[in-house]
């Protein structure tokens, strides 16, 4: 695998999206765009009954936001348009009426966590350590943090947000409750999922859908909330502090 790339397989009531940046994961807008279109289609699918969420490789999950797209960024719009990528991400897991499984596998930083969080079940590898890095670049979680509060409380996100520099264990995240169970390896993680959706396939489908109302209730407001937060990122990602910090992460 050396191209990116979005792409989903329905097989036997089962929706399988797999996400792959060779760059460790990270999400330009492009993929970001292709990834909110495969979730939607997963949630109009009848076909589908289960949405797992997944990326390619093995020991990084997802590296968050694309850091030469960023460096890319000339003005408050364009840096909106590309926070919103994650913005639409978050807002059609929560509204997909199947529940999404999320494995991770390996690292997960900033965006990463958010996708994790907004996931309806997360599972992982002992590998799978997290980091909210935004704030030592400049800008901050803003478009993820409702997300990642939800599932793991203000004071952890906090915790996490202050300490930018910091990897948490998967055990940390299992104990805040991100990950419901971490495995020692990836195939633990594979046989274990394999397991829960086709036990999800044997399921009332209007009551899990009735369920996962239940369970995103209170959010409604989201998608306001997370394109104002965007807005936040899209201004920040300009100042003097983001563009000399970025430079340091350029690849050609």
């Amino acid at each position: 695998m050396n191209k990116p790339f979005v792409k989903q397989v329905v097989l036997s009531g089962v929706s399988t999206i797999t996400f792959y940046n060779p760059s460790h994961n990270a999400l330009p807008s492009g993929l970001l765009s292709n990834l909110e279109k495969e979730i939607n289609l997963a949630a109009n699918n009848d076909a589908a009954q289960v949405v797992v969420l997944q990326s390619g490789g093995d020991r990084t999950f997802c590296a968050g936001a694309s850091f030469n797209e960023l460096i890319n960024i000339e003005t408050e719009a364009q840096g909106e348009l590309f926070f919103t990528g994650f913005a639409k991400v978050i807002n059609a897991m929560r509204k997909c009426p199947k529940f999404i499984v999320c494995k991770v596998q390996g690292k997960a930083v900033g965006g990463g966590v958010g996708l994790a969080a907004a996931a309806d079940y997360c599972l992982a590898t002992q590998y799978a350590s997290i980091k909210l890095s935004e704030l030592s670049i400049g800008i901050g979680p803003f478009v993820i943090e409702p997300a990642v509060s939800r599932k793991i409380g203000v004071g952890a996100m906090s915790e996490m947000t202050i300490n930018a520099k910091q990897f948490y264990t998967a055990q940390w995240a299992e104990q805040k409750g991100l990950y419901a169970t971490v495995f020692e390896s990836k195939r633990a993680l594979d046989n274990a999922t394999e397991l829960l959706v086709e036990n999800l396939k044997t399921y009332n489908p209007e009551a899990m859908q009735a369920m996962k109302t239940v369970m995103w209730a209170h959010t409604s407001h989201w998608d306001d909330l997370l394109m104002a937060r965007a807005t936040i990122s899209g201004r920040l990602v300009l100042s003097a502090f983001t563009k000399e910090v970025l430079q340091k992460y350029k690849t050609s």
